[in-house]
């Protein structure tokens, strides 16, 4: 329909080359373990992550719930943000699915405390659960894709060495935030235990995430995977564009964190609109329409009507997402077009 689609980045759709891998990709069963295709995927994950092995499921909820469950037993609690994917995105799963409660750590600009992290952890006493995970998430969805410093995920990952704690980082953009650090992924995952990386956001893979760890981790979680219905069979046949995504796509995220850039210095400049520079890091942007007298819904109306995408809210902070299918020419129509419409 020609919309300019800026509500996520998993809106991508699979490219040529992965259509094709896709087309030609050698599959079998992978609950027997006999797909190639998806063997050859995880061990590209792992191997990029710094682990030992990986394991490749149906969506980065799946990767998540997967991983609260092979870490912990019914009961325990675990520490994490209050505006974590894993605690706000996925349904009350670690709840639901794990059986554990929470510990719940604010964030400022993504980032936990880890003084505060350090006093989550529970003393043992008769009274109180086992604290037997942390988890972390980087880039951070709901702080507008803002990259947690990785000084402060070395000392958080510490206090969890400290205390026989295993750290899980829900690295769904890792690839955005490696590419804002301009280091390999793998310097970001070696403070953490076992770590989430998720093919169809920005890398375009039109489905999947893989958790990575230690083989003894990933033996256990495949188990988990099964019992949650992820033993997906001759699933080879979308793994393959799972490589494409980690081999090709990760490497040209660049480009979508520059027409972030260009984006939210268009939109900075329209009255009544705002966005904070100095928090647009990768691809995600908050934007403020506060000072239009609007609500997201009512901007995402608008923009619907004028053929720009956005997810509204009663709110007047809106996100906005570039991905590879947004062009600096998408960019710049969309900030003419956003300009008109929120004065009619």
């Amino acid at each position: 329909m020609g919309f300019i689609d800026l509500r996520s980045d998993t809106v991508t759709q699979p490219t040529d080359e992965m259509r094709q891998a896709m087309y030609k990709a050698q599959v079998g069963d992978d609950v027997y373990r006999d797909d190639p295709t998806v063997n050859r995927l995880e061990e590209l994950v792992a191997r990029e992550m710094g682990k030992e092995a990986a394991l490749f499921t149906a969506s980065g909820t799946m990767a998540n719930q997967v991983a609260v469950m092979t870490h912990t037993r019914r009961g325990d609690e675990i520490i994490l943000g209050e505006k974590s994917h894993i605690y706000t995105y996925e349904v009350a799963g670690i709840a639901y699915l794990a059986g554990v409660q929470t510990a719940l750590v604010s964030e400022t600009d993504g980032s936990m405390d880890p003084k505060v992290v350090q006093a989550k952890v529970r003393a043992k006493d008769i009274h109180f659960p086992e604290t037997s995970l942390i988890c972390m998430e980087n880039t951070h969805n709901r702080a507008g894709g803002m990259v947690v410093p990785l000084d402060v995920m070395k000392e958080i990952h510490a206090i969890g060495e400290m205390h026989s704690i295993p750290v899980h980082l829900d690295g769904a953009r890792i690839y955005n935030a490696a590419t804002y650090l301009k280091v390999k992924a793998e310097e970001i995952a070696r403070y953490c235990d076992t770590v989430n990386v998720c093919l169809s956001k920005g890398l375009c893979a039109p489905i999947g995430s893989v958790l990575a760890g230690s083989r003894e981790f990933i033996e256990r979680a495949r188990k988990f995977r099964k019992m949650v219905g992820g033993g997906m069979r001759q699933v080879g046949i979308v793994a393959a564009a799972g490589i494409v995504a980690v081999e090709k796509m990760s490497k040209r995220l660049q480009q979508d964190h520059d027409n972030a850039m260009l984006l939210a210095k268009g939109l900075n400049e329209i009255e009544g609109v705002s966005v904070d520079l100095e928090k647009v890091q990768t691809n995600l942007i908050m934007v403020d329409f506060g000072g239009t007298g609007l609500n997201g819904i009512q901007v995402a109306k608008r923009l619907k009507e004028n053929g720009i995408l956005i997810n509204g809210s009663t709110a007047p902070v809106v996100r906005f997402a570039t991905h590879y299918y947004i062009t600096e020419s998408h960019v710049n129509n969309a900030v003419q077009t956003i300009n008109r419409v929120i004065k009619e």
